[in-house]
């Protein structure tokens, strides 16, 4: 049994990663450290859970005074209001650093940038559009805005075990998401998307083999791009790459 100030230690990761991923406040008090930062990344996917669970209660009251491609138009704009659009703003900077810088120190001025260009535009704009589309073509629209955004935040922790974190030379204060995320914890993290996948594999029978192949070839690709092109991982990279997973999954769905 843990000790009384683990539970409470990790009673304040959980609200951390809740509170750093949305919008949602923090109702208890936060003695916010580097390693309680580290700590809070394996909630990553419960608090996805807990999001998918907000999503699919939201379309189905939705879908009571829209139509099912409104109503998912709806989820999406009820999900970019809760997150501030936190993993999204990660894909335009990145795709507009990638795309438009020639050296990694450019690169990661260019991400550094809140102005947002003409590659972050497209590919921010495509996203949403292919994430409607996916949605309103999928066989169980309420299980897959359950499960995908628990399965695609997932990724960023195998990336952030994987890779070092690339810092700006010039602000070299800046800080990672989580510096030293153990292995043991991203294997805890795998094992509750694999438990909520196998879940709801009654309504989803491939929704295991789906989900791992999205996480995978995400991880893997992005992952060796990242390598090739900054050397490792930022922030904003490890929002594209939910985005990128979560599209995965609904595609393969």
């Amino acid at each position: 049994m843990l000790p009384r100030s683990r539970i409470a230690q990790e009673w304040q990761a959980f609200w951390l990663a809740l509170g750093f991923l949305t919008r949602i406040p923090m109702l208890v008090r936060i003695d916010y450290s580097q390693r309680l930062m580290n700590q809070s990344s394996v909630y990553f996917p419960l608090v996805g859970l807990l999001l998918g669970l907000g999503y699919c209660a939201a379309y189905f009251l939705f879908s009571l005074v829209a139509s099912p491609l409104a109503a998912i138009i709806l989820v999406v704009i009820l999900h970019l209001f809760i997150t501030g659009a936190f993993h999204e703003d990660g894909l335009a900077d990145s795709v507009d650093a990638l795309g438009g810088g020639y050296t990694v120190e450019k690169r990661l001025e260019i991400m550094k940038d809140s102005r947002i260009g003409t590659y972050g535009t497209v590919a921010l704009v495509m996203a949403l559009l292919l994430k409607v589309a996916l949605l309103a073509e999928a066989e169980l629209t309420w299980l897959a805005l359950l499960v995908a955004p628990a399965v695609s935040r997932l990724t960023p922790l195998i990336l952030m075990a994987c890779l070092p974190y690339v810092t700006d030379p010039d602000k070299s204060k800046s800080k990672p998401v989580a510096d030293g995320f153990s292995r043991s914890r991203l294997l805890a993290a795998a094992g509750f998307v694999l438990l909520l996948a196998a879940g709801l594999s009654l309504w989803q029978p491939l929704l295991i083999p789906a989900a791992i192949t999205a996480v995978l070839l995400v991880a893997v690709f992005w992952g060796s791009y990242l390598r090739s092109q900054l050397g490792g991982y930022t922030g904003d990279t490890l929002g594209a790459a939910v985005v990128f997973s979560e599209l995965a999954l609904l595609l393969f769905l």
